[in-house]
Order: structure tokens, then C-alpha cells, then sequence
């Protein structure tokens, strides 16, 4: 990663480690997040809360690939797992005094009185310093989708899917209870949601967004998935320009070689893209409009 663009964000905070579905611990996270040249590290890992989550087609893979603990049946099973997972980030802490090292949740809103009730009590106990709202389920004819599903079911079925999908961002947007939006067009994932017939969905949401002044990450990770382009892509980027959205550069390193992966690229791109309404480290952190 060039000096350009660590003058320009000196910051990464999405990451996740293997308490989780990360490959690193915390330190190592940490202590390669310093040799990149980052003077700033925040772990988010996945709090996904759901009662039907276990149920998910993806949950049989997240067993067998040793990530299970990402998915909670309910709040009180999630706090057991994050209240020393933050016991040890604050240890680090004390360890590391030349890095910031913060402590996030990246989160799956669901718009229920009952999940509502459920974060803020969790929040009340574990303190974040920053909430990354995301949207990698749907709640679809009873059950609970990934997105990562809907590529095996038929076009109809996706589309409805899709639909479903881009309202739950505009959700996000308008709980105005998180930090910054993660990877607001994940279902590119599965090649979903690219078609031109899907533009006046992006626009919406990109309106929405704009109108509860939320920060969106420009997401590296998505170059891995062979498009070329971060999560979002340039013509929603272009979108969030015209809108006037905040944004700022995010890797969602799952293991220490992500950190900084791709950033260049993406920092190239919107120059020419002729982006410049970047946040600060300060902004997205003191960004509030919380409705818990």
C-alpha cells in the first residue's frame, strides 16, 4: 500500500479475527495492521442474531469451516461470546499504547420490537465504540436467507429476494443507529442485483442513505470476487458522488494479508471517478443520529 493513500485514510476499522470467521487473533490483526502503517485498528466482528439464524442453509457451512460462533440464537448466547472477546481487546490495549485499537460490532438488522430491545440491552453492557450496519440475510416465506442462497433459486424467487434486500439497507439507513453501511451491494457477490433493472433500486437506496447522512465504506473485498471493483461498484458509487454521501476505504480483512489488500485500486478509482467527500476517522466515529 503506497504512502498516497496513507495520507489520505491511516484507518481500518472492519475486520474480523478467529474468534469468529477471521483466520488471525487480535493481536496478529494488530500487530500487522502496524506494519502496513495503519495508527488505527478496529475489530468488527460479525453480530448476527436471529432466532431462525441456525436454521440458514449456510449455518452446515459455517460448522464445517470452524466459523459457527459468528451466528447467535439469541442476545444472551451472542454476549457470551463478545463480552471476552472485548475483555481481550481491552487488554491489547494496554499492550499496544501506540495504535488505537477500537472495539466494533458489525451487525444484521432485523426490525422487530424484540431484536430492538435485545441490542440496546447488549449495547448497555458491552460498550462499542461503533456500529457497522450490514444486511447479509433476507427474511423471506417464513425463514431466513443468505444471500449467498439466493443464486440457487429461481429468477422469480431472486428478484422478490432482491427486492427484500434493498429495502433492508434502506432500513439501515433509516435506523440511523449505525456508525457507517458495510457492502451495500452484496448480492454482486452471486453476479445478483447488476442488472440496469435494478438501477432505481440503487438510487433509492443511495437516497436514502444520503438522507440520514450515514457514511458507506468502499469495501477492497469485493475486488476478490473476480468483478474488478470494490463493494459498491462505480456506477452506485457514482450515485453516492451525486448524493453526497460520505464514504471512506474499508479491506474486511478476514486474515492478516487482506489489511490494506486492494486499497490503492480502489483510491485511484474514485479519483477518477472524481469522488473527494471522504470521511474522517473522527466523523464516522462521532456520527450519531442513534435511535436505540
Amino acid at each position: 500500500m503506497s504512502i498516497k493513500f496513507l495520507n489520505q485514510q491511516d484507518f481500518t476499522i472492519h475486520t474480523h479475527t478467529h474468534e469468529f470467521d477471521g483466520r488471525n487473533s487480535s493481536a496478529e490483526m494488530i500487530d500487522r495492521a502496524r506494519a502496513v502503517g495503519f495508527r488505527t485498528i478496529g475489530i468488527s466482528n460479525h453480530f448476527i442474531v436471529h432466532p431462525m439464524i441456525k436454521r440458514t442453509k449456510l449455518y452446515g457451512a459455517s460448522v464445517a469451516g470452524g466459523y459457527s460462533s459468528m451466528y447467535s440464537s439469541d442476545f444472551d448466547e451472542a454476549l457470551a461470546k463478545f463480552i471476552p472477546h472485548y475483555a481481550e481487546l481491552e487488554q491489547l490495549r494496554d499492550k499496544n499504547p501506540d495504535m488505537q485499537i477500537l472495539r466494533g460490532l458489525e451487525v444484521d438488522y432485523f426490525p422487530t420490537p424484540q431484536w430492538a430491545d435485545g441490542f440496546a440491552r447488549a449495547c448497555e453492557i458491552l460498550k462499542p465504540d461503533y456500529l457497522i450496519g450490514s444486511a447479509h440475510f433476507v427474511e423471506y416465506a417464513g425463514t431466513v436467507c443468505n444471500v449467498h442462497d439466493m443464486a440457487i433459486l429461481d429468477d422469480k424467487t431472486q428478484d422478490e429476494m432482491l427486492k427484500i434486500y434493498w429495502s433492508n439497507v434502506r432500513r439501515l439507513a433509516g435506523a440511523g443507529m449505525f456508525n457507517f453501511l458495510a457492502h451495500i451491494d452484496l448480492p454482486k457477490k452471486k453476479g445478483l442485483g447488476l442488472k440496469k433493472k435494478w438501477a432505481g433500486e440503487w438510487e433509492d437506496t443511495i437516497v436514502a442513505i444520503a438522507e440520514s447522512r450515514t457514511p458507506i465504506e468502499i469495501n477492497t473485498s469485493g475486488y476478490k470476487i473476480g468483478t474488478g471493483e470494490p463493494y459498491p461498484g462505480p456506477k452506485i458509487l457514482e450515485l453516492a458522488k451525486l448524493y453526497h454521501v460520505p464514504m471512506f476505504f474499508s479491506d474486511d480483512a478476514h486474515h492478516v494479508d487482506q489489511l490494506g489488500c486492494c486499497m490503492d485500486d480502489a483510491y485511484i478509482m474514485t479519483q477518477n471517478c472524481g469522488i473527494s467527500n471522504f470521511a474522517s476517522l473522527q466523523k464516522i466515529l462521532d456520527f450519531r443520529g442513534r435511535k436505540m
